[in-house]
């Protein structure tokens, strides 16, 4: 079963037009939404980024996005996929009509998806630093879709790399984001993470993370900072929506974990 512009669809039934623009020109973005227990995780900061990236890409977004229409019927959608008490939503969201640069509408066609999540593991990651691709700040770098083709060609990186994930890094050399996840390393009781004009994307968790430290007294930077800067930190980490990972290695450099910071802030965010 599917949930195609607010309508319950069997799979089978679902027809795309070859007109249509996300095919055609990747116009649209997505969301990836964790259901635990009954409920959308982080609903408010998915709906906030919702309407960040439609307004971006100037995109009339209906109001039963924010009213709770929608909610309701994701979590219908995950019931009957079975993955009500733990599953993985995805949300497409494109401009609908045809046209070809210049669009002729600013209406929305959407499609969400419902499937298993896998748990995700306590071990640790080595990653390396991504040579093939750097991230580029623009208007569409803060949320997921528009730049999709980056990360692929990173992920084929890593594939090839035997590695957990890749560091990508901005076009001056800073340190951006991972594949899918954001980056932190704690230093002497400071947070830090990249800024967003690195052109990572402005994650779920990231932004939790960062509001989490304020609430506790943390102190948390954005900042520019180039890989050699988080070798000496006293731990790093990844995050996004399904959680976060320590990582233990860092191409050759050998980095350091703090299980019991870590933990601290799964237990702060309920992750």
């Amino acid at each position: 079963m599917l949930l195609y512009n607010n309508v319950f669809l069997p799979i089978q039934d679902l027809k795309l037009s070859w007109t249509n623009r996300a095919f055609q020109y990747n116009d649209g973005f997505f969301e990836t939404i964790l259901v635990v227990e009954g409920r959308l995780r982080f609903w408010s900061e998915h709906q906030a980024r919702i309407t960040e990236a439609a307004e971006a890409l100037q995109l009339a977004i209906p109001g039963y996005f924010q009213d709770g229409e929608l909610e309701e019927n994701l979590l219908q959608l995950a019931k009957q996929r079975q993955v009500l008490q733990y599953g993985r939503i995805k949300l497409k969201v494109w401009r609908a009509g045809g046209g070809l640069y210049i669009p002729q509408s600013n209406e929305i066609e959407w499609l969400a998806t419902a499937e298993v999540a896998p748990p995700i593991p306590d071990s640790g990651i080595r990653i390396g630093i991504c040579q093939s691709v750097r991230t580029l700040f623009s208007p569409l770098s803060h949320f997921k879709g528009p730049q999709a083709p980056l990360y692929v060609l990173a992920g084929i990186e890593k594939q090839k790399s035997g590695l957990d994930d890749m560091l990508l890094v901005d076009v001056h050399g800073n340190v951006s984001e991972l594949i899918s996840s954001n980056i932190f390393w704690l230093k002497d009781g400071v947070l830090y993470t990249p800024a967003l004009e690195t052109g990572c994307v402005n994650g779920i968790l990231r932004r939790n993370i960062l509001r989490w430290c304020q609430q506790q007294g943390i102190a948390a930077l954005e900042v520019l900072a180039k890989p050699e800067e988080i070798v000496q930190a006293n731990c790093v980490f990844a995050a996004n929506v399904t959680g976060i990972r320590g990582i233990e290695m860092l191409a050759d450099h050998q980095l350091h974990i703090k299980n019991d910071w870590l933990q601290a802030i799964k237990a702060g965010l309920q992750v």
